[in-house]
């Protein structure tokens, strides 16, 4: 594909190395070529690096195929995840699952995505709930604005939500920006 159609969230083979695409802006300069300026995450060691492409660059685009896996447990090994289909369990380091831990809770069903016979990370649904673990009470006084405060989830995430959300209430979390949706009735 043209280094142009690149998108947040492709996975991409640079130099026979897999790469996440984090972020992605086509910067065209008064003077000069226009380029593509990307911010990549590597699939296996999971280290960051920015990579500047032509306009009219070609990257290879990979194709991944996804499973529906649920999340088991954590440990020394990595996180595990069992298919839904086969019972098989594959665990995947921290560095491939990066910032999804923090949505993923024991029985989670998610899709985990594969490339050649290999796991390699996982893909989150747009929200999940979360149960709030820790929140300051609210504090009463008459304010226009919306005010927001900071929440633990019971994964450790930390989100702001407004005032009126109590410890141990159950909210709706946005996985692709980190922040509060709605309350769970």
């Amino acid at each position: 594909m043209k280094a142009t159609t690149i998108r947040k969230g492709n996975i991409v083979r640079v130099k026979g190395v897999l790469y996440r695409v984090l972020n992605m802006d086509h910067v065209t300069p008064g003077k000069g070529r226009a380029h593509v300026q990307t911010k990549l995450r590597n699939i296996i060691e999971g280290t960051q690096t920015e990579l500047r492409f032509r306009s009219d660059d070609v990257v290879e685009k990979v194709l991944i195929e996804s499973k529906q896996m649920q999340f088991l447990y954590e440990d020394q090994s990595g996180m595990h995840f069992m298919d839904t289909e086969s019972y098989e369990q594959v665990a995947l380091a921290e560095e491939q699952i990066g910032n999804a831990k923090a949505y993923l809770l024991p029985d989670t069903v998610i899709q985990v995505q594969w490339f050649e016979g290999r796991a390699i990370g996982v893909e989150l649904p747009p929200t999940v709930e979360m149960k709030v673990a820790d929140t300051p009470p609210s504090v009463k006084d008459s304010t226009a604005s919306a005010q927001r405060k900071p929440a633990t989830m019971e994964t450790g995430l930390v989100v702001l939500v407004p005032a009126f959300i109590e410890t141990g209430e159950m909210i709706r979390v946005n996985t692709t920006e980190g922040t509060y949706s709605e309350r769970v009735k």
